[in-house]
């Protein structure tokens, strides 16, 4: 039987506020344990939780970018339940009167477009970390009351890397939003993901289960395809799915029960006493509006339009918001488009990711990166010796022209300095000669790349290839 994947994702969005949801906490990483709590955000009897006004706009600003209809009247419940991590045995969040409700996110994959439904986005407040050590367990509550921005999809996704180009886009906009850092090392962006299989051309959906513990983009399309795989081998042996929550073991790459379900009747949720509802005025909402930044969807649009590039090299450009911008403020000094973008792409991005660094940790200016490049155009230096001059860029933050001169890079372009090259390349190399005289076109290129060779990536090739073809004209002839 033929079945159809139905996959619905939670995401939640550390916000890049100061302090936290409800308290004047601060919101930094990494401090010691214990340090960043108060009374508010450890729910002592008579403190009072106000909400964070910074959080609010930021919630605001995600549900208009993602084309949600932000709610007038909204409000804070309590979502009870019991664990060590959670300090007040409730969490404060958002159950019928939701920020924002109805949006969509369009994703390309395989040059087809397809839209996925935001069911809903609110505002709630984090738990605390347990760490557990050996026969004991310890609980920080520095994250305790850190705003979150829930985003729930629509059970509109239908394979592990949809889901995987859904989350590549909201980071994408969430990083040009600048409303969160996106880190998942450090816990500020988590997914949940919920995955049920019905009979192909079924209404009903199926019963469904939740992913947890799914630390990176590929763990969740990692898991994904292992749940499909197994909820499909349970359904053709005629056993029955169990609604529970899974944890994903990385290691062992497969899925194992954490507990069962809960459903919403299960936390009992009932309106935050200590919080009013608030009224959201039209004027707020078209203030944020108007402040909006060029999304990547529109600003990838824009570049093809604007600067010929193509579809592919738009897409990679515009996934990072510093590397777009890094891209415009090279071609405002040098106005080369494609020959910009096969460099970011290439070279600099290998470079980046050998070193897992991003381009905003750069060592060197946008000024020495055009510098880079003119010397190229030059023909100062070669492509090969300027990818170097790169590595050393990266390293050191010299400037180009200093490590050229350090390094005897300057390309040699007079033809008299390299035919003696080119003699000892053509009487080296007799049958890519012979081949070459034959009719061999692509013999040549082999020999351009001995002189490189012997050269040390020195020779200009078009000068060594001009300077070659002279030599052989008359190779053979003075025999």
């Amino acid at each position: 039987m033929n079945y159809e994947v139905v996959i619905g994702l939670e995401v939640h969005a550390q916000l890049k506020t100061n302090t936290k949801a409800f308290c004047g906490c601060s919101t930094q990483f990494g401090q010691e344990a214990n340090t960043q709590a108060c009374p508010v955000c450890l729910g002592f009897p008579g403190s009072l939780p106000v909400l964070n006004e910074k959080a609010l706009e930021y919630g605001i600003r995600v549900g208009l970018a993602l084309h949600c209809q932000i709610q007038k009247l909204t409000k804070f419940d309590r979502k009870n339940y019991f664990y060590p991590d959670l300090p007040k045995n409730y969490q404060i969040s958002q159950y019928d009167l939701p920020l924002a409700l109805g949006g969509f996110l369009e994703i390309e994959l395989k040059e087809l477009r397809k839209r996925i439904g935001i069911h809903r986005a609110h505002l709630e407040e984090d738990a605390g970390k347990l760490i557990h050590e050996g026969d004991h367990s310890l609980v920080d509550y520095n994250r305790a009351g850190i705003p979150l921005l829930e985003i729930v999809t629509e059970p509109d996704i239908s394979s592990p890397d949809e889901a995987y180009e859904y989350l590549v886009s909201l980071k994408a906009i969430l990083k040009y939003l600048e409303v969160c850092d996106c880190d998942m090392e450090k816990g500020s962006l988590r997914c949940d993901a919920n995955i049920s299989l019905r009979p192909q051309g079924a209404k009903e959906l199926g019963t469904k289960t939740e992913l947890k513990n799914l630390n990176s983009f590929k763990a969740v399309r990692d898991a994904l395809s292992y749940e499909i795989k197994r909820q499909k081998e349970l359904l053709e042996s005629g056993k029955r799915i169990v609604q529970e929550t899974l944890l994903w073991d990385e290691s062992g790459e497969k899925t194992y029960s954490m507990r069962t379900k809960e459903e919403a009747m299960d936390y009992r949720y009932f309106p935050e006493p200590d919080l009013p509802a608030f009224v959201i005025r039209d004027e707020k909402i078209q203030a944020i509006k108007d402040v909006l930044p060029e999304l990547p969807e529109a600003l990838k649009k824009r570049f093809i339009a604007q600067y010929g590039l193509s579809d592919y090299d738009a897409g990679i450009i515009v996934a990072e918001k510093a590397l777009a911008k890094f891209f415009e403020a090279t071609l405002r000094l040098y106005p080369k488009a494609k020959l910009i973008s096969n460099w970011l792409i290439g070279p600099l991005s290998y470079e980046l990711n050998s070193r897992n660094m991003s381009i905003e940790s750069l060592s060197f200016s946008v000024e020495s990166f055009v510098s880079l490049l003119t010397l190229v155009d030059e023909a100062r230096i070669s492509n090969l010796a300027a990818k170097e001059v790169l590595t050393q860029m990266c390293n050191t933050g010299a400037s180009p022209e200093v490590i050229v001169k350090e390094k005897n890079l300057l390309q040699v372009s007079d033809a008299g300095e390299l035919e003696g090259i080119a003699d000892k390349v053509i009487a080296g190399n007799e049958k890519s000669t012979a081949d070459y005289k034959s009719g061999k076109a692509n013999a040549l290129m082999f020999l351009v790349g001995q002189v490189m060779k012997l050269s040390e990536g020195k020779a200009n090739p078009k000068v060594a290839q001009e300077v070659l073809k002279k030599k052989l004209e008359k190779w053979g002839k003075d025999a």
